[in-house]
C-alpha cells in the first residue's frame, strides 16, 4: 500500500511537509498574536472619568463625550446616534472596534473571538487566521487527494487485509469531513474580506443567542448590538467600509504581494482609523490635528486620515490625492451646525 514511484515519493513528501508547516506556523501566529486596544487617545482623562462619575447621566455626560471626541477620527455612531462609548474600558471606541466578553477589552477592528484558537481575531491576527483556515483546507485536500486511490481499492477488495485498510478509510473520511467545514468556513471570510466586511458588521440585523465574545449578551439571551451594519451619521451603511475588491484585500494583506502567502504582518493601517467610501464629510470632525501625518502605517503611531473620502491621501488608496483640498470649506460646513444629541452607549 505504497507508492512504487521515487519521484511521486518525494514530491509528496515535499508538499505534505511544506503545508503542514505553512498551517503550523499560521495557527501559532493566530493563537499567540495578542490583540490589538484602543490607543490611549481613545481614552478619557482623569478629570473627564470624574465628571462622567459625579453628574447625572444626560446633558452633562454627553457634553463629556462631546469634547473628548471632537478631534478623534471616528464617523460611526450607535444605533440611537451616539458616541460609541465603552463603559467597561471607559474610552471612546473607534471605527469598527468592539468589546470582547471573553477578553474583557476592547479589540481593534474586532472580528470575533475564537474559541478554537483561544484568542480574539481582530486587526492584528486577521491575516494569519485567514491564512490558517487556507492552509489547514489545502492540508485537508492534500490528504484526502493522495488517500482516494487507496480508499478506492479498500471498496474493490483491492487492498490486502490488513489493519492498515481501515486507517486509510478513517482518514479519507475525517480529510474529507475537515475539507467540506474549512471551505465553507474559508469561503465566508473571503467573502468578508472582498466587501471590507466583519463577522460582527456583516448587516444582519437579527437578534442572536448567546454571540460569542461581544458586548456580553447572556447566554440565551437576544444581543441586537452584536451582529449590525455600521451606523454613520447619515444612517447605516453596510458598504461604508469598502472601497473595491482591490483595496479591500490589500487592507488586510497589504501592498507588498510577496509577504500575502506568508503569516508576517503586513496589514495596511493602525487599527483605530479606516478609509471609507463615503463622499460627504463628517460635520463633526475636524481636520487631522498638526503633526499627524494620515499615510504611516505603524501601528504604534496611531496616526489617523483626516476625513472619510473614497479618494484619499491614505496609503490604503492607490489615488493620491490632496486632502486639503476642501479644507477651507471646512470651517463653513461646521458653522451652524449642531452636535445631535449624544447618549453614552452601554456595552456592560
Amino acid at each position: 500500500m505504497s507508492m512504487e514511484d521515487i519521484g511521486e515519493q518525494v514530491v509528496c513528501l515535499i508538499a505534505y511537509h511544506l503545508l503542514f508547516a505553512m498551517f503550523v506556523w499560521s495557527y501559532w501566529k493566530t493563537i499567540f498574536t495578542l490583540p490589538m486596544n484602543p490607543s490611549k487617545e481613545f481614552h478619557l482623562s482623569y478629570a473627564e472619568k470624574e465628571l462622567l462619575e459625579r453628574e447625572p447621566r444626560g446633558e452633562a455626560h454627553q457634553e463629556v463625550l462631546r469634547r473628548a471626541a471632537k478631534d478623534l477620527p471616528i464617523y460611526t455612531r450607535t444605533m440611537s446616534g451616539a458616541i460609541r462609548y465603552c463603559d467597561r474600558c471607559q474610552l471612546i471606541k473607534p471605527d469598527r472596534c468592539h468589546h470582547c466578553s471573553v477578553c474583557d477589552k476592547c479589540i481593534l477592528k474586532m472580528d470575533h473571538h475564537c474559541p478554537w484558537v483561544n484568542n480574539c481575531v481582530g486587526f492584528s491576527n486577521y491575516k494569519f487566521f485567514l491564512l490558517f483556515l487556507a492552509y489547514s483546507l489545502l492540508y485537508c485536500l492534500f490528504i484526502a487527494a493522495t488517500d482516494l486511490q487507496y480508499f478506492i481499492k479498500f471498496w474493490t477488495n483491492g487492498l490486502p487485509d490488513t489493519q492498515a485498510k481501515f486507517h486509510i478509510m478513517f482518514l479519507f473520511f475525517a480529510a474529507a469531513m475537515f475539507s467540506v467545514s474549512l471551505s465553507s468556513l474559508f469561503g465566508y471570510h473571503c467573502w468578508l474580506v472582498s466587501k471590507n466586511k466583519s463577522t460582527l458588521a456583516r448587516g444582519s440585523l437579527v437578534p442572536i443567542l448567546g454571540a460569542i465574545g461581544e458586548d456580553k449578551a447572556p447566554l440565551g439571551k437576544p444581543c441586537c448590538e452584536a451582529f449590525r451594519s455600521p451606523v454613520f451619521r447619515h444612517g447605516t451603511d453596510k458598504n461604508g467600509f469598502s472601497l473595491g475588491f482591490s483595496k479591500n484585500m490589500r487592507q488586510v494583506f497589504g501592498d507588498e504581494e510577496k509577504y500575502w502567502l506568508l503569516p508576517i504582518f503586513s496589514s495596511l493601517g493602525d487599527g483605530c482609523s479606516f478609509p471609507t467610501c463615503l463622499v460627504n464629510q463628517d460635520p463633526e470632525q475636524p481636520s487631522t490635528p498638526a503633526g499627524l501625518n494620515s499615510t504611516s502605517k505603524n501601528p504604534e503611531n496611531h496616526q489617523f486620515p483626516a476625513k472619510p473620502l473614497r479618494e484619499s491621501q491614505s496609503h490604503l488608496l492607490t489615488d493620491s490625492q490632496s486632502w486639503t483640498e476642501g479644507s477651507t470649506n471646512l470651517g463653513k460646513d461646521k458653522a451652524g451646525m449642531s452636535n445631535p444629541a449624544l447618549t453614552m452607549e452601554n456595552e456592560t
